[in-house]
């Protein structure tokens, strides 16, 4: 069923946000080969060590990609995230115009200025890194928030970060 914002869309935009929907899952070929990425942001972020947790988002989203055969996104990890009266700005994702694509997160909570837990920052991380990839794997005009794209958003996780009741799946 798609979200409330669909019947406000252009035929045209609508036809993409079912092509989106259709979508469940990104399959990685070796998600264990990325583990140790996840490891070093998971450490990093219990650190505070903000190039840290820019240097392994950056290998982890390289890593996503190559294994994906697209071209990198560009990360950046900012401090203190951005607020407004509309609440508070997890990541940003900046398509490919005249320079390549830019994921932009931030690590620390506006209000109480805490780094932010692992699994938020890692699904924000894999969020932004599927808008990429509706772009350039899925070859998406644009990319919107279905159901299909938070169950992408979600395999990915599943892959990165194993359930301990439940093994990786071979080539999952």
């Amino acid at each position: 069923m798609p979200f409330s914002y669909y019947t406000r869309l252009s035929p045209q935009d609508q036809k993409i946000y079912r092509e989106s929907d259709r979508v469940t899952s990104i399959v990685l070929a070796r998600p264990d080969l990325l583990h140790p990425f996840v490891d070093a942001l998971r450490a990093a972020l219990e650190h505070d060590k903000r190039k840290e947790v820019e240097a392994a988002s950056g290998y982890l989203s390289r890593g996503i990609t190559e294994m994906l055969g697209v071209v990198a996104v560009e990360m950046e990890v900012l401090a203190v995230r951005p607020s407004a009266d509309w609440g508070e700005l997890h990541g940003l994702y900046t398509p490919a115009g005249r320079a390549p694509a830019r994921i932009q997160l931030w690590m620390r909570t506006a209000r109480h200025k805490r780094v932010v837990a692992f699994k938020a920052f890692l699904r924000t991380l894999l969020h932004e890194v599927g808008h990429h990839l509706d772009y350039h794997f899925l070859k998406l005009r644009d990319s919107f928030h279905t159901e299909g794209f938070f169950k992408r958003e979600s395999s990915l996780f599943h892959q990165l970060v194993p359930s301990p009741s439940r093994p990786p799946r071979e080539g999952a």
